[in-house]
């Protein structure tokens, strides 16, 4: 699809501004991968750029809140993050503007230092779990009402709202819905107790990347302060990172030697996110951990 005009003529004017003379739009290339929004690579007579785009109505604060998180992301200058460089409206469609990161080749040594950069991450801690704001994860509101305790932010900010989506949608077996109801209970004696760090809040293989050179790049975040196992069992949901990665995070910030053990109850999250977004077997692996904790 190309890229409209009123968009393209939005975009050259910011562009304009910011180099200080005329930048022009001389072809929008397409960038396939992502479920929610249309992206595309510019070739200007400024160079490359890269944009996201969505309709204005659709999720009118889905870049505003994308845009914050990376910003955060930036600011703690562990992993390189695109810069923002605007967001905005024009023509019915939203957008966000960042610098073009062009892909390189994972080298032997990529998935070590990505380990030890998660974990330089991690150490940027906040004073609350959540966040200042609410924002979003793939196309689901994420609540991230400030709370001081991580069992009950888990519990009222991440399971429950999810929970009663899935349970309003039809999506959740009714048995599992008391299920959860028992595991809330359990919750304080689950988790270990860890000050809130800032996370990605998505970290699966497909919202990283390396770029030329081998170095690691975050991309698409659903930022949050939060107990770090949440990142680390997220990388374990789609089949896992190398074990380098592992090791190396291991090395620079230890985990709990259990850890492993609560990947599931972690990523009863992200399973509840794919529920609500995609129904099908996810009920079955939802209950399947939940039958696992309680």
């Amino acid at each position: 699809m190309p890229l409209p005009r009123p968009l393209e003529e939005q975009l050259e004017d910011l562009l304009s501004r910011q180099h200080g003379s005329a930048v022009r739009v001389m072809q929008a290339f397409p960038v396939y991968g992502g479920s929610i929004n249309e992206a595309y690579r510019l070739e200007t007579s400024a160079g490359a750029f890269f944009v996201k785009v969505n309709a204005a109505d659709r999720f009118p604060s889905l870049f505003r809140s994308e845009a914050h998180g990376l910003q955060l992301l930036r600011n703690a200058a562990a992993l390189r993050v695109p810069e923002v460089l605007a967001h905005g409206e024009a023509g019915g469609s939203t957008f966000l503007l960042m610098e073009y990161i062009a892909p390189g080749g994972e080298d032997r040594d990529f998935q070590g230092r990505f380990g030890r950069l998660l974990a330089k991450l991690h150490r940027q801690g906040g004073t609350s779990f959540g966040l200042d704001r609410d924002n979003y994860i793939g196309a689901l509101p994420q609540v991230n009402t400030p709370c001081p305790d991580w069992s009950e932010f888990f519990m009222k900010c991440r399971l429950e709202p999810l929970v009663k989506m899935a349970r309003d949608h039809g999506r959740i077996h009714a048995g599992d819905v008391l299920r959860f109801e028992r595991l809330y209970g359990r919750l304080p004696a689950l988790f270990p107790t860890e000050k809130p760090a800032l996370l990605h809040g998505d970290l699966w293989k497909n919202n990283y990347l390396a770029a030329v050179g081998g170095q690691p790049v975050l991309i698409d975040p659903a930022v949050y302060y939060g107990h770090r196992e949440m990142d680390l069992a997220m990388t374990l949901l789609f089949g896992g990172f190398h074990r380098d990665f592992y090791e190396a995070y291991q090395e620079e910030l230890p985990l709990q030697p259990d850890w492993r053990q609560r990947t599931g109850l972690c990523n009863l999250y992200p399973l509840l996110v794919h529920l609500n977004l995609f129904g099908g077997s996810y009920a079955g692996r939802v209950g399947t951990v939940l039958r696992e904790y309680t």
